[in-house]
C-alpha cells in the first residue's frame, strides 16, 4: 500500500498530485506512476460525470502504482461522498462550498458517529469488503480519511479562518479559476487582489494547524503558492498533460509541421 497523501502531509513532506478528468483510463494512472514524481491523483467527479465502476478501477491502479487517490466532488448529495470513499478513494475534497456552515455539513457525510452523520456499511474496499470489524472500521476511517475544502467563492474566502478550524477538515484547497473569476478578475491569478486571497487562505492554514493545496496554473503562480505555504501541490491535469505532450512533439519535429 502507498503511504497516503494525508501522511505524508502530516509529516511535512511537499506533496505533489495530477488531476484526472476527462481521460480517466487506468494505463494513464500506470503511466504516471511509472514516470514517477507525484504521490497521488486527484479524479474529477464535479465537471466530468465519471461511473463509480471507473473510479473503482482507478483507485486499483493508483494502489498498484504507488500513487493515493482522493475524489473532487460537488457537495450536493450525501450519497456520493460515501461511495466515493467505499469505491477505494483515501478522501474527497468539496468544490463550490459556500461558507463554513456548508464545509460543516459537507464534512459530517465523511465522517461516522459521533464525529458525523454518514451511513455505516462495511460492503466497499475501505473496510475490506466487511473483513475489518465495525467499530474498528468507523474509527480507522474517522482518523484516516483526507478531506479538502475548495476555497474558491466569496463566501468560502471570507469564512476560510472558520472553514481551517473545522474538525475534520485536512487542508483548505486553492480553485485559482474560480477564485479569479469570483474576485472579478478571471484568469489574471498573479493580480494582487488573488494574491492577497492566497496569502489569507495560507495563514488560516497556518492558525489551525491545516494544509493548503492549490491548483497551479505556471511556474511563477506556483512560486508564490509555496511561498503562502501551499505542501499540496497540483500543477497539471491529464489535459494539460496531453496539450504539453503534442506541443513537445510538434516542437522536436518542428520542420516536420508546417
Amino acid at each position: 500500500m502507498p503511504d497516503t497523501i494525508k501522511e505524508r502531509l502530516n509529516r511535512g513532506e511537499f506533496v505533489r498530485i495530477l488531476g484526472i478528468s476527462r481521460v480517466l483510463h487506468h494505463n494513464i494512472i500506470q503511466i504516471l506512476g511509472i514516470n514517477g514524481g507525484f504521490h497521488g491523483v486527484w479524479f474529477d467527479l464535479e465537471h466530468v460525470g465519471n461511473a463509480f465502476e471507473n473510479i473503482e478501477i482507478a483507485t486499483i491502479a493508483a494502489r498498484a502504482s504507488g500513487l493515493d487517490s482522493f475524489v473532487r466532488l460537488p457537495p450536493t448529495d450525501y450519497a456520493i461522498v460515501t461511495r466515493c470513499l467505499e469505491a477505494g478513494a483515501s478522501g474527497v475534497m468539496a468544490a463550490q462550498i459556500q461558507d463554513a456552515a456548508h464545509a460543516i455539513e459537507f464534512v459530517s457525510w465523511t465522517r461516522f458517529h459521533p464525529d458525523g452523520t454518514r451511513g455505516l456499511n462495511s460492503g466497499g474496499w475501505d473496510a475490506q469488503y466487511s473483513t475489518i470489524p465495525l467499530p474498528e472500521f468507523c474509527r480507522s476511517a474517522n482518523a484516516n480519511r483526507f478531506v479538502a475544502i475548495q476555497i474558491e467563492t466569496l463566501g468560502a474566502l471570507q469564512e476560510c479562518d472558520a472553514i481551517a478550524a473545522i474538525d475534520g477538515v485536512d487542508s483548505l484547497f486553492i480553485g485559482p479559476s474560480d477564485l479569479s473569476q469570483n474576485l472579478g478578475i478571471t484568469g489574471d491569478f498573479m493580480n494582487p487582489r488573488c494574491i492577497e486571497a492566497v496569502e489569507q487562505v495560507g495563514a488560516a492554514c497556518r492558525r489551525h494547524g491545516k494544509h493548503l493545496g492549490a491548483v497551479s496554473v505556471s511556474p511563477d503562480h506556483a512560486r508564490m503558492l509555496k511561498n503562502a505555504g501551499c505542501n499540496l501541490f497540483s500543477p497539471a491535469n491529464d489535459v494539460r498533460v496531453i496539450n504539453a505532450g503534442i506541443a513537445a512533439i510538434k516542437e522536436t519535429y518542428s520542420e516536420f509541421f508546417d
